[in-house]
């Protein structure tokens, strides 16, 4: 029986599918997830989660309507000038993983202020994956190794300094990666949860983390 991970990573699935179900427009279904990543973000530290990695953005999503990406991105920079402060009182390191040139001037003026105000903190840290591929990060990455093996290869992605995910909880009733983390996820244990993400909570979240404790794995070994 293994312990409960220090190292997760959440594809946050379902925003638009929750505001479609009550009604609202899709803005209302990402505005209540936000709200649920800041009561997971909470919940992760009591659980001694030290690391944890959330889907925000993929490379992908910018096919969806402008009024969406829009909506999208407006959000992003409200909820990172209004939040950073609170997670660097609680003494969470913030991270974002990604392409940065794609994103508007304003956007990526916040992230490094966020970065830079969190950056001195080391006993926990979230990590958003915001413009993020996992194919896109693998080929930049290759663009500039020399050889070396995994090690050094592995110096080359986004965050070098993160841990690769023991747990990955995707929501929202799909089963796949979507593109997620797929040089680090080679040895994650996986949990697909059908709760839409702004509808995750604290006992899914332990519910995750216990079917997580209570297998076994091996790494290819027996």
């Amino acid at each position: 029986m293994t312990d409960r991970p220090q190292y997760v990573a959440i594809i946050m699935d379902g925003n638009a599918r929750w505001a479609a179900s009550r009604g609202l427009g899709v803005t209302a279904g990402h505005q209540a997830g936000t709200d649920a990543l800041k009561r997971i973000v909470h919940d992760a530290g009591d659980f001694g989660i030290a690391e944890l990695t959330v889907y925000a953005f993929s490379t992908e999503n910018w096919a969806r309507p402008d009024t969406e990406v829009s909506g999208i991105m407006a959000l992003f920079v409200d909820r990172i000038r209004r939040e950073a402060p609170e997670l660097d009182e609680e003494g969470v390191r913030l991270r974002f993983i990604g392409r940065r040139d794609r994103l508007a001037p304003a956007v990526v003026e916040q992230v490094e202020w966020a970065e830079q105000l969190t950056e001195r903190h080391a006993g926990r840290t979230l990590f958003v994956a915001f413009d993020y591929g996992g194919r896109a990060e693998i080929l930049h990455a290759a663009e500039r190794y020399g050889g070396g093996g995994e090690e050094e290869f592995g110096r080359l992605l986004y965050a070098p300094d993160m841990h690769d995910p023991q747990l990955i909880i995707r929501t929202g009733a799909e089963q796949r990666l979507s593109n997620f983390l797929l040089w680090e996820s080679a040895y994650s244990e996986l949990y697909f949860s059908d709760r839409m993400w702004p509808d995750f909570d604290r006992e899914e979240l332990q519910r995750a983390l216990d079917d997580y404790a209570s297998r076994q794995y091996r790494f290819g070994g027996r």
